[in-house]
């Protein structure tokens, strides 16, 4: 089945309601990276000391190619998913988020409902995909940022922004539910996951991720500003099917 965008002569389909939808998904994701380019130059620009762009949860000296879960979950030697997985569904404010903290992840949830920790396997990337753009969608965009990010320059200027004050995580969020997804690659250190994305009004949209394994969990490898690759499709037909509402 193809993968390739859906086009039509009849509309154009960054018009159309499923397209605007997802794009505006990817608002909370990128929103760091403008705001970056809308600081003074000599901010933007300026190169943090390292000791400046870790978040305090985050630990420098650690290790990025840790092997080891850093909550003890089982790795896999799996490397794709041909089925959807059979999954339990919470709710992440109004987004419907996979759940199995024994297996797949998430084995941590911090207090304030932060969740991270998910197995180095092809679900578990799966798994961190949904629950980190959940995360970004309710309101911790800036937690997104600090804690489940990969070390990356776009990083290290996020963070920058942020410990100017920046708000990274406002706007309203689209009601929408996960509805499909491709694992495009994935290896123990990278994974490419696409998700397809059904908003309240029917429309469709698809966005790809990509995590990186870093400190014993899966991590958003953040994309420069409009780096995402957002597309509008018209079902789902190039999609495993996978929703929890």
């Amino acid at each position: 089945m193809s993968q390739s965008p859906e086009n039509t002569t009849n509309s154009n389909p960054f018009t159309k309601p499923g397209f605007i939808i997802a794009a505006a998904l990817v608002v909370a994701l990128i929103a760091a990276a403008v705001v970056i380019f809308l600081l003074p130059k000599e901010q933007g620009n300026a190169q943090p000391a390292p000791t400046q762009t870790r978040s305090a949860s985050a630990n420098p000296s650690t290790s990025t190619t840790s092997d080891e879960s850093v909550c003890g979950l089982p790795a896999s030697e799996d490397t794709a998913l041909g089925t959807a997985p059979k999954s339990k569904w919470e709710l992440v404010g109004t987004m419907a988020v996979p759940t199995d903290p024994s297996s797949a992840g998430p084995g941590t949830v911090g207090k304030d409902g932060l969740r991270s920790c998910f197995a180095q396997s092809p679900t578990g990337a799966l798994y961190a995909t949904a629950n980190i753009w959940a995360a970004s969608f309710n309101g911790y965009a800036t937690q997104v940022y600090l804690e489940l990010s990969a070390d990356s320059p776009t990083r290290d200027k996020a963070v920058q922004a942020i410990r100017e004050g920046k708000d990274l995580g406002g706007g309203t969020t689209p009601k929408v539910q996960i509805a499909g997804f491709i694992i495009h690659s994935y290896t123990p250190k990278a994974a490419v996951v696409e998700l397809a994305i059904k908003s309240s009004d029917g429309g469709y949209g698809a966005f790809s991720t990509s995590l990186l394994w870093e400190d014993g969990d899966w991590k958003l490898d953040i994309p420069a500003a409009g780096g995402n690759a957002v597309r509008q499709i018209s079902d789902l037909s190039s999609f495993i099917p996978w929703a929890g509402v």
